[in-house]
């Protein structure tokens, strides 16, 4: 019989192996023994050139993933930024969700992988693919989980200024602007922008809303972005582009500091300013101070990961990431006891993306 300390030692040792490893070897095309399913996020170069065809929106896609990712995967879903959800992006969408499912990737359940605005192109995706399939005669996707990675589902105020900007060019200073087009990379016009409009916050808060049943686990960051130029522009706490109210699966948009109220995004145990609630079925299972919007994809070490929803099985997928409390106390703290901190032990030797594969797959 297996005791918890046992248990808790096997996943010390599991965080171990990943300070000394980065997963040497052939990589298998499953997690948690099921097929894996890409959704990409916002792709900036879309909006200066609109990509000509869906194999131009499939080499984009590849090339989104090729730090990690891509050869863990099964399929894609892939999709034009220059495009809104509710239009160009689901019916290309669509295309590539008819193949899966004829091809049956999904009859033993698929995990969903993705990051940014895919959050957003999830959602919708996940609550119209079934009627969309039956409509064809096709079975729908049978999809365990979503694995959201610095989730934009709950949008992100540099939309929001893009959108003002391209309406009101002439009033707002060089910083704002700054930010806003290496948010954008073009300068903002209201006719180019594509799924910036849907990554408003009201407009991603009003999209596809509708409760369901396949969890969504979030995988949030607190780092920077493009030089940090973007940070002042966007509510509470963010990774440089999504703030951490959407990454956490907040139902508000007003600006928080953690996931938790309890807990900070480096790991101290102390009062924060939290989510008030959560959407349905939206999991906060990893926050990382340090790790930048795009770093979580496999790209940055040297960040600690700390664990949220923890210990617990969602829709049959265990998530059990190893944790460590420890006592800290500042070189400035002459006296009393230190302060108290939580911490997945062996993640700064390694990055979310290896930290999430290799657990799941223990």
């Amino acid at each position: 019989m297996t005791t918890t300390k046992n248990r808790n030692a096997c996943k010390i040792a599991l965080a171990t192996a990943l300070a000394t490893s980065m997963t040497a070897g052939t990589a298998q095309a499953q997690l948690a023994g099921h097929n894996v399913i890409l959704v990409h996020g916002f792709q900036q170069e879309d909006l200066a050139t609109p990509p000509a065809n869906l194999q131009a929106i499939k080499d984009a896609g590849e090339d989104y993933w090729q730090t990690f990712w891509l050869s863990r995967s099964e399929a894609r879903i892939d999709w034009p930024s220059d495009g809104r959800v509710e239009g160009t992006i689901a019916q290309r969408a669509y295309e590539q969700i008819r193949e899966i499912s004829q091809q049956g990737l999904c009859d033993d359940f698929c995990l969903v992988v993705s990051h940014s605005a895919g959050d957003l192109v999830t959602r919708y995706l996940l609550e119209n693919q079934a009627r969309w399939l039956q409509n064809e005669g096709l079975p729908p996707l049978k999809i365990l989980a979503s694995i959201d990675y610095s989730g934009a589902g709950g949008g992100t105020e540099l939309a929001n200024l893009a959108m003002s900007l391209a309406y009101n060019p002439t009033w707002y200073n060089w910083g704002l602007r700054a930010a806003v087009q290496v948010f954008t990379g073009i300068e903002p016009k209201p006719s180019k922008l594509g799924v910036v409009n849907d990554l408003q916050t009201n407009a991603a808060r009003n999209l596809a809303l509708s409760p369901n049943s396949i969890p969504r686990l979030r995988f949030v960051a607190g780092g920077s972005s493009y030089g940090g130029i973007t940070k002042p522009f966007i509510s509470g706490k963010d990774d440089g582009v999504v703030p951490t109210h959407s990454a956490c699966g907040a139902t508000s948009a007003q600006g928080i500091d953690s996931c938790s109220s309890n807990l900070s995004l480096a790991g101290k145990v102390t009062s924060q300013n939290g989510p008030a609630d959560l959407y349905y079925n939206h999991y906060p299972v990893l926050m990382n101070k340090g790790a930048s919007h795009s770093g979580v994809l496999g790209s940055e070490t040297g960040n600690i990961s700390v664990p949220v929803v923890n210990n617990t099985t969602l829709n049959g997928l265990q998530v059990d990431f190893a944790s460590r409390s420890y006592s800290q106390r500042p070189w400035w703290k002459l006296w009393g006891s230190g302060d108290q901190y939580i911490e997945v032990p062996g993640s700064a030797q390694t990055d979310m993306s290896t930290l999430v594969y290799t657990t799941f797959n223990n």
